[in-house]
């Protein structure tokens, strides 16, 4: 973890210093903690009741919300599990690494090659600030200092705005799984190169 923690940090340094003279930023993204737990469960439960409302059945399953609790304590503890907070500390979004899910990349896809990002869920307050596009950003930094090709998603397989979110961003569609007990399964990437936000990048860091 050493040094991938490095490799955040010089994300930050290069792509945040020339931004920092023009205005202090107002959102950081920081390891999540233990202690977060209860504000990503809010922002969770929060998407969750926004896409209700906009008739996706995306995390629908209360069971799921449930075992959220215990899989973002397992995220944090291997330190894969971001959060996103403005100056006085109040949570606008997280983000997860995760390893790569078998059920849906195999060695064809050289799967060692990409950043594999889960559970980026942006507050509703914060809507308009770009910080989905800016955490993906992040993440391509990432890839590319690791010497990595891709950023790589899988998202719920009946959520079409999602898709188009994310196709928006530069991702390109590579194929739909669906196992039989998985509900997510679009599978898309985005190269390392490709910054969507080149004059936003975000802070890192911060406490």
């Amino acid at each position: 973890m050493g040094n991938l923690s490095a490799a955040w940090s010089r994300s930050s340094q290069e792509t945040g210093t020339r931004s920092s003279m023009k205005s202090m930023p107002t959102e950081y993204l920081r390891p999540a903690a233990a202690e977060d737990v209860p504000a990503l469960m809010a922002l969770r439960t929060e998407a969750e009741q926004w896409l209700h409302a906009k008739g996706t059945d995306q995390w629908n399953d209360r069971e799921a919300g449930a075992r959220a609790i215990s899989k973002w304590h397992a995220t944090i503890d291997d330190g894969r599990a971001w959060i996103v907070v403005d100056n006085s500390g109040a949570p606008l979004a997280t983000v997860s690494r995760g390893p790569i899910d078998r059920d849906f990349w195999n060695d064809d896809d050289k799967p060692e090659s990409a950043f594999y990002l889960y559970k980026l869920i942006v507050a509703r307050s914060a809507a308009g600030r770009q910080l989905g596009a800016r955490i993906v950003d992040w993440a391509s930094r990432v890839a590319a200092l690791e010497g990595r090709d891709w950023v790589r998603i899988d998202t719920w397989r009946t959520n079409t705005g999602l898709h188009a979110y994310y196709e928006r961003l530069g991702f390109k569609h590579v194929r739909t799984e669906a196992p039989s007990h998985r509900r997510s399964g679009w599978l898309a990437q985005r190269s390392s190169d490709v910054i969507a936000l080149p004059n936003q990048p975000l802070a890192v860091g911060r406490n």
